[in-house]
């Protein structure tokens, strides 16, 4: 499975490499709480046009974000779009932020999807699209049992950092919190306000660059192994997030 992920996250960063996204951005010093009750432009923007690369099965397509009954959703679906998408079958959303920002906690309260070949995710990402080199830190929901969550980090492209933590719940059937905290020290994993997970860099260096905070939804192809077949329901899929919050750290 480890291998299988950081071949997945190779390709999706070739991918953004290559994707005509804002203005590369200073680094972020305020926090910030948004309820995503509706569309900040000045904060966020919607992935739309382009796909992450061979094993996500789905084009980004901005409509494919939207505001419902006070949450940002994320919707997969087989509508087929007017340019492709991407060559792909399916459609989804991503939503990304238009600063970067460093060390601090990163918070969302999120329902994920149950669907298995499927991943509902929060994370931060930077690379070559940010003049950057490629740093990351995951919390990934996969669909085929939202029992668990995946956690992991990517610095300087090199991943292999993966754990798995037993939710005790189940993740598609109600809201919980998730977030990380992160400084040159060490990386801290929270669910519902609870210490679940840290590296202090004994098994790789820490990202040290300042990332971009992303939420998305996809389904993976040729990686059943590590997310489970894919077969689309015949009903569109969607992930729910109520809020998300940033609170610098001290450094």
């Amino acid at each position: 499975m480890f291998k299988v992920r950081s071949r997945i996250a190779a390709a999706a960063a070739l991918l953004l490499t290559a994707v005509l996204t804002p203005a590369p951005a200073q680094a972020a010093t305020r926090g910030f709480v948004d309820h995503l009750g509706s569309e900040d432009t000045g904060r966020w923007h919607r992935a739309d046009g382009w796909s992450n690369g061979s094993v996500f099965d789905v084009g980004w397509r901005a409509d494919h974000v939207g505001f419902r009954r006070g949450d940002l959703t994320l919707t997969l679906d087989d509508v087929p779009c007017p340019a492709g998408c991407s060559d792909k079958p399916y459609a989804s959303g991503e939503y990304r932020t238009n600063d970067l920002y460093s060390s601090g906690k990163f918070e969302t309260r999120m329902k994920a999807v149950k669907r298995s070949g499927t991943t509902t995710t929060f994370f931060t990402y930077t690379g070559p699209s940010d003049n950057q080199p490629w740093d990351e830190i995951d919390i990934e929901i996969l669909g085929r049992n939202t029992r668990l969550m995946q956690t992991n980090y990517f610095t300087d492209g090199v991943g292999g950092h993966e754990t798995v933590i037993d939710l005790g719940f189940d993740a598609a059937a109600g809201y919980h919190t998730y977030g990380f905290e992160w400084s040159p020290r060490a990386i801290k994993w929270y669910v519902d306000g609870r210490l679940v997970h840290r590296e202090d860099g004994s098994r790789g260096p820490l990202p040290s660059h300042p990332q971009r905070i992303m939420m998305n939804l996809w389904p993976g192809i040729g990686v059943d192994d590590w997310l489970g077949p894919f077969t689309y329901p015949g009903r569109p899929l969607t992930a729910h997030y109520d809020w998300v919050r940033f609170t610098p750290g001290r450094g």
